[in-house]
C-alpha cells in the first residue's frame, strides 16, 4: 500500500541510542523517519529495540544520544505529557481505562474543560461525541468502559488520544486480541485517520497484518535498524528474514493428531462471578493425549475463569475436573502438579514469574523435588547450577548468565524461562494460555515447535489463544467460547473459515447442543 505522493517526513529521529545500566545497548544510532500521512509499521523481534524506541518518542525513556525532529524543529520530551502536547499519542497494548468510569471521562480524565472552577461535563462530552462519531461510537458516551467489549475498549483508547490533540498515534499491537472482524473494522478506522492526515505508527508481529495495513516499513534487529522499505515492495518471508537474520519459514512441521486416551475431563463445569452472574456457565469437553484442543474467544468471554478452575487457581462453583481420571476439587496446586499438569499462564510478569528473582532461580522453581538437584539428600547448588545453564542452551535464553534477573530479559526470553520450566516438568498435561502473546516470530515459532513435539509424545495439549494465526496453526480441534458458553465445536479447524470463526466468537452464530457435544469425546475411555 506505497503512497509516493506522501513524502514530507512529520517526524525524525536522528542516531538515537540508549544504554541500560548492565552495558547493554537497547537502541544504537537508531534512525527512523516517518511521513505525514502514513501508516508505518514498526516490526523486529523481542529485544530488538523497538518498544525502547517508542518509549523515547513518547517521553517515557530519555535517549543516551540522537534526537528528535517534529515537524522541522528539534524537540526534547522530558515525559509523555511533553509528547502528547507536541501532538503525540500513544495506545498500549494492555489498555490503560478505569472501568468503573464511562467513556466520556476515561477519554477526558486529566484533561477536562473548565467552566468557573468546575468540569464543565455538558463541554466535556460535546467535544468528545465530535471524535466518537469517526468511530461510530457517540450512542455509548455514557456507558461505564467495564461493561464494553475489548474491541470498543480499544476504539475508546485512540478516541483518547485523539481528544488529547494526538496528530501522531503509536499504536502497540493493536490486533492482538480482536477478531477478524473487530480487526478489519480498526484497519477501515485507520485509513479514514490517514484520510485525514493523521500519521500512524503500528508496532505487530503479526506481519500478515502488517503486509495489509502499512505504506512502509522498518525493521529492527538487536538494537539496530536494519531497513525501511515499502511495504509492497518486501513480502513476509523477507521481512522475517531480516528481523532474525538468517533465511526464517515459519511452516511448522506436523503431522495428523493420534488422539488416544482422555487425560482432561471438564463436565458442567460453572464459575459465578461478583455480581452473582455466571461467568462460565455449565461448559463440557475433554482433551486426549497426542492432541491439542485450542480455545478460541474474544477476551473476556470467560476463558480465563475456565483455565483458572482447572489449574486449581480459582473455586469450583459447579461441577468438576478430572486429570488423569482424578477429581481435583480437592487438590492443592502443588498435587496437581504431581498429577502431571503444567501450565503457561497468560500474564507471565503476574503469574509466570518471579521477577526480582534470577533466570536459574525461576527455572527451577517447581523442581524443587527433583532427585537430580540433591546431593547427600541436600540441594546441590552445582546441580542447580548445571540444570539452570542447560535449560538456557536448550531453549536459547538470550542473556548474560543464568544469574541474571528475569527482569532483565525481553519479553521473548522472558516467556522462555516459563516455557523451559513448564516444558521439563514430565507432565502429561500441558496447559498453554496465550503462550506466544507479544513475542517475536523467532521465539512463537520455537514455542509452537515445542508444544507440537510434547503432542507427538503423547501429551495432552489445552491451548487457549487470541492469535486465529495460532489457533489453526497448532489445533487438531477448536472450541469457541462466548458469553461463558460454547458456541461451536470444530473437530478439523479446515473445516471453519477465520471469519465464520469469527461469527462464533461474536455470539452471532452458535451450533446446537448436540454438535457441541462432540468435544467431550464420550466414547473415549478416560486415563486411570
Amino acid at each position: 500500500m506505497t503512497d509516493h505522493e506522501q513524502v514530507t517526513p512529520i517526524l525524525e529521529m536522528r542516531q538515537i541510542s540508549k544504554v541500560y545500566g548492565n552495558g547493554v545497548y537497547a537502541n544504537q544510532q537508531v534512525s527512523l523517519s516517518v511521513n505525514r500521512g502514513e501508516i508505518h509499521a514498526l516490526v523486529g523481534e523481542n529485544g530488538a529495540g523497538k518498544s525502547t524506541l517508542m518509549k523515547i518518542l513518547f517521553g517515557m525513556e530519555k535517549p543516551d544520544q540522537g534526537e528528535i525532529v517534529l515537524e522541522g524543529k528539534t524537540v526534547t520530551f522530558r515525559s509523555p505529557q511533553d509528547a502528547i502536547a507536541r501532538g503525540i499519542g500513544m495506545v498500549h497494548q494492555h489498555f490503560k481505562l478505569v472501568d468503573s468510569l464511562s467513556v466520556t471521562e476515561n477519554v477526558t480524565m486529566g484533561y477536562e474543560p473548565v467552566k468557573r472552577g468546575f468540569i464543565d461535563r455538558k463541554t466535556a462530552k460535546e467535544k468528545v461525541s465530535k471524535i466518537a462519531e469517526l468511530f461510530e461510537l457517540q450512542d455509548e458516551l455514557d456507558t461505564a468502559t467495564g461493561k464494553l467489549p475489548v474491541g470498543i475498549k480499544q476504539k475508546v483508547e485512540i478516541i483518547k488520544a485523539l481528544y488529547r490533540g494526538a496528530q501522531i498515534l503509536i499504536l502497540d499491537e493493536p490486533t492482538a486480541v480482536l477478531t477478524p472482524q473487530e480487526t478489519e473494522e480498526l484497519f477501515d478506522q485507520l485509513m479514514k485517520l490517514k484520510s485525514r492526515g493523521y500519521t500512524v505508527i503500528f508496532i505487530s508481529h503479526k506481519l500478515r497484518e502488517v503486509k495489509q495495513i502499512s505504506n512502509r516499513i522498518s525493521i529492527m534487529r538487536q538494537g539496530k535498524m536494519i531497513d525501511t522499505v515499502d511495504t509492497d515492495g518486501i513480502t513476509e518471508q523477507e521481512i522475517s528474514s531480516r528481523m532474525v537474520g538468517t533465511n526464517y519459514s515459519k511452516n511448522l512441521a506436523k503431522k495428523a493428531a493420534e488422539p488416544k486416551e482422555v487425560l482432561l475431563q471438564v463436565k458442567n463445569l460453572t464459575a459465578v462471578g461478583m455480581n452473582k452472574k455466571e461467568v462460565v456457565n455449565n461448559v463440557s469437553f475433554s482433551v486426549r493425549a497426542g492432541e491439542i484442543t485450542g480455545i478460541a474467544g474474544v477476551e473476556g468471554n470467560g476463558q480465563n475463569e475456565l483455565i483458572q478452575m482447572i489449574t486449581g487457581l480459582r473455586k469450583i462453583d459447579r461441577g468438576s475436573v478430572c486429570i488423569m481420571g482424578r477429581d481435583t476439587g480437592k487438590l492443592s496446586i502443588q498435587e496437581l502438579r504431581e498429577l502431571g499438569m503444567s501450565y503457561i499462564p497468560s500474564d507471565r510478569m503476574e503469574d509466570g514469574l518471579a521477577v526480582s528473582m534470577s533466570i536459574g532461580e525461576n527455572l527451577i522453581s517447581t523442581k524443587l523435588k527433583d532427585r537430580r538437584l540433591y546431593r547427600h539428600h541436600l540441594l546441590s547448588k552445582k546441580k542447580i547450577r548445571d540444570m539452570a545453564n542447560q535449560l538456557v542452551r536448550d531453549y536459547r535464553i538470550k542473556c548474560d548468565s543464568q544469574e541474571t534477573p528475569v527482569s532483565m530479559l525481553s519479553g521473548g526470553n522472558m516467556q522462555k524461562v516459563v516455557v523451559a520450566r513448564e516444558f521439563t516438568q514430565q507432565a502429561r498435561l500441558i496447559i498453554a494460555e496465550q503462550p506466544t502473546r507479544g513475542i517475536d516470530v523467532g521465539a512463537a515459532k520455537f514455542i509452537h515447535e515445542e508444544l507440537i513435539r510434547l503432542r507427538d509424545e503423547n501429551c495432552a495439549v489445552l491451548l487457549v489463544t487470541a492469535d486465529l494465526e495460532e489457533l489453526y496453526q497448532l489445533s487438531d480441534n477448536i472450541l469457541v467460547m462466548y458469553d461463558g458458553r460454547f458456541s461451536a465445536y470444530f473437530p478439523n479447524p479446515d473445516q471453519v473459515s477465520e471469519t465464520e470463526l469469527g461469527n462464533y466468537m461474536l455470539g452471532v452464530k452458535i451450533q446446537s447442543e448436540t454438535e457441541i457435544g462432540r468435544g467431550c469425546h464420550e466414547e473415549e475411555k478416560p486415563a486411570i
